[in-house]
């Protein structure tokens, strides 16, 4: 793999598991020192026993993001463990499933806390840290195809994922100035516990049937396949891209039809 990150400190939040860890893992691989940012300690103490067993620089940093003080640590840690921050990846989240009729105030503070709050003052430290150096780094921001088309029982999630794509076309805009990109991936149903959680893709057959039949490729994605398209953001090669949210989701929002199925997955679902 070319290193395109060769010497770059890179912040990764979330990095414990799924998404997190794959952008992680790529990073390394392209040549960058990774910090792991998780809520769980022991996931991110795991991860950067993986990201070293590889061959790469990792450190782990326990951050509950939606607390401004722990995202504002968070980044003043990195910056006394490997000297600067370079690259900056807001991937920590979280869902809530429920009918819009039904969600309480406690369930959409806890996402929007986690979601869009910790995303913002991690994004914020970092930029502080990158101006005050002089760095012309990269943030990117994980959004969802959910900030754009409708996902019934996922309302919260929804809301925080729109909300992602405007603060990162806004803080794109602030920062340009200062040579900083900030841009976002837009993932479609990309099979992690998170989705899996969420959707019940592995345990109703229906259910799989139902998100396969709205992705043209046929299939789910990787979490190596988003991470593929954070790493471009992350590096030079995108280096006149900034402002965008870039959706890695098998041709879902592209679609205005279901996809024929060669099965029923309501008889499928009764006879399993």
């Amino acid at each position: 793999m070319t290193k395109t990150l060769t010497d770059k400190i890179a912040v990764v939040t979330g990095a414990g598991r799924g998404i997190g860890l794959a952008i992680a893992h790529k990073f390394v691989e392209a040549g960058a020192a990774v910090v792991v940012a998780e809520i769980d300690e022991m996931l991110g103490e795991q991860a950067v026993e993986e990201l070293i067993a590889d061959g790469g620089q990792a450190a782990f940093v326990p951050c509950d993001v939606s607390r401004p003080e722990q995202a504002s640590r968070l980044i003043s840690d990195t910056v006394v463990t490997y000297g600067r921050v370079d690259i900056c990846v807001n991937n920590a989240g979280i869902n809530s499933v429920g009918d819009v009729l039904d969600i309480s105030e406690a369930d959409f503070d806890r996402v929007m806390d986690v979601n869009v709050k910790g995303s913002f003052f991690v994004a914020q430290a970092a930029a502080k840290e990158m101006v005050r150096a002089g760095t012309q780094g990269s943030i990117v921001n994980l959004s969802s195809v959910v900030s754009i088309i409708a996902v019934a029982n996922q309302p919260v999630y929804s809301i925080s994922k729109a909300a992602i794509n405007g603060f990162t076309k806004m803080m794109a805009m602030t920062l340009a100035e200062n040579g900083i990109r900030v841009n976002a991936v837009g993932p479609g149903t990309i099979m992690t516990e998170m989705a899996d959680g969420a959707m019940d893709l592995t345990g109703d057959p229906a259910s799989h049937a139902r998100m396969i039949s709205r992705t043209p490729l046929g299939r789910f994605g990787e979490p190596g396949e988003v991470a593929e398209v954070v790493l471009f953001l992350a590096s030079d090669a995108s280096s006149y891209m900034t402002g965008q949210i870039v959706y890695p989701d098998g041709g879902r929002l592209s679609l205005n039809h279901l996809m024929p199925m060669s099965w029923d997955p309501v008889s499928q679902a009764d006879e399993s």
